[in-house]
């Protein structure tokens, strides 16, 4: 029986694998690889992750690949505060999670703006059914989005 997405969990080498892409990152090897920096909510030190960036009617958004990811966790911790890097480009930006309603229009976008590496990981692993508008948009309410704005 197939996962929820309540229930999908990352694959075990999925961290280990983020590591890999950091440290190709550093040597200069992945320049549009984009990694968000927000401090753990329970250890206060930086945590690093590599996520995709979309672009959706002149806004970027970030969505969380997987229901409770830690890295969304940390965001609400940091009440958005955060920083993007992307090559050696350091940002700070202020995440803004969007309602379920209002993510609605980012997630149907969502498998054609974002590649396929992401939407299939988010299938193979239970989190959606499909790699199709429909199939992303059930993930209102249990996914959340972030729009990406610039801090004040």
């Amino acid at each position: 029986m197939p996962a929820s997405p309540r229930t999908a969990t990352p694959p075990r080498w999925l961290k280990p694998l983020n590591k890999v892409l950091m440290a190709v990152n550093r040597l200069g090897g992945m320049k549009d690889l984009n990694i968000l920096v927000v401090d753990g909510r329970k250890s206060g030190k930086p945590r690093r992750t590599p996520l995709t960036v979309v672009e959706f009617e002149g806004d970027r958004y970030l969505l969380e690949g997987f229901p409770g990811a830690d890295w969304a966790r940390n965001v609400r911790a940091a009440h958005g505060l955060v920083s993007m890097a992307s090559g050696k480009r350091v940002r700070d930006v202020l995440l803004v999670e969007l309602s379920a309603a209002d993510s609605v229009p980012v997630l149907r976008a969502w498998p054609e703006l974002a590649g396929s590496d992401g939407p299939e990981l988010m299938r193979d692993n239970g989190v959606v059914a499909d790699v199709t508008p429909d199939a992303f948009t059930e993930l209102a309410g249990v996914c959340s989005v972030f729009r990406i704005d610039a801090r004040v």
